[in-house]
């Protein structure tokens, strides 16, 4: 399962490049709000960071955008930026059109707001390169997400479809082993996500039995 961080802060994204060599980036407007800097600084800064490798990096258009021109107008000039940019897309009807016309010209697309099968299977029809079911959002409003990607990816692998699952909204640990279990291809999970997932308590309390032991005995 390959790794993407979502956010667009440029430091972060500095350190898990460095740090982790992630597989890739998401980014959405809210991330770019945080970023405290213009969306096209952000994004040309983002593109210049993965500049020579085939790291893809996401970026949305304008989420108000629901009719296919508007979204396939916007798509087009971010696809041109750089050869790594995702075009981003909201499901919705006239996304899904957008997507398959985008495709038409060659240009990859992710389908995000992904909350049901039958919209993740819109999307892969549509030929959009990368879905993106989100997990942290159903679960904070009482919907169980516990089979969602485990059901996008069986739809998927039934029919043939060649896109790829990004599970998003990813909030711990826990969630992103149960959707490499699931057959995510992809997660992506903000910094702090990571930095936690690399530690574990049980971990914590061998090492410091470990640690116990080797200070009570001789090493000679």
């Amino acid at each position: 399962m390959k790794l993407f961080l979502d956010s667009a802060i440029t430091e972060e994204i500095a350190h898990a490049l460095e740090a982790w060599d992630m597989d890739g980036l998401t980014t959405n407007p809210r991330h770019v709000m945080v970023s405290g800097k213009p969306f096209r600084t952000v994004i040309a800064e983002i593109a210049e960071m993965v500049k020579g490798t085939d790291k893809p990096v996401s970026v949305e258009v304008n989420p108000h955008f629901t009719d296919c021109k508007d979204i396939v107008e916007q798509g087009r000039e971010l696809a041109a930026l750089s050869p790594n940019f995702v075009i981003k897309v909201g499901a919705c009807e006239g996304g899904f059109a957008a997507i398959r016309e985008l495709s038409k010209d060659g240009i990859r697309t992710n389908a995000t707001l992904i909350m049901s099968v039958a919209q993740a299977w819109h999307a892969a029809r549509a030929g959009a390169a990368f879905i993106s079911p989100f997990i942290g959002w159903k679960d904070q409003f009482g919907d169980s997400p516990d089979t969602f990607i485990a059901d996008v990816r069986t739809m998927l692998d039934k029919f043939g479809y060649e896109s790829e699952i990004i599970a998003a909204a990813v909030r711990n640990a826990k969630q992103i082993g149960d959707v490499a279990i699931a057959g995510a291809h992809c997660v992506t999970a903000g910094l702090s996500v990571y930095q936690e997932s690399f530690s574990n308590p049980y971990t914590t309390f061998g090492e410091g039995v470990f640690q116990n032991a080797w200070d009570q005995t001789p090493e000679t």
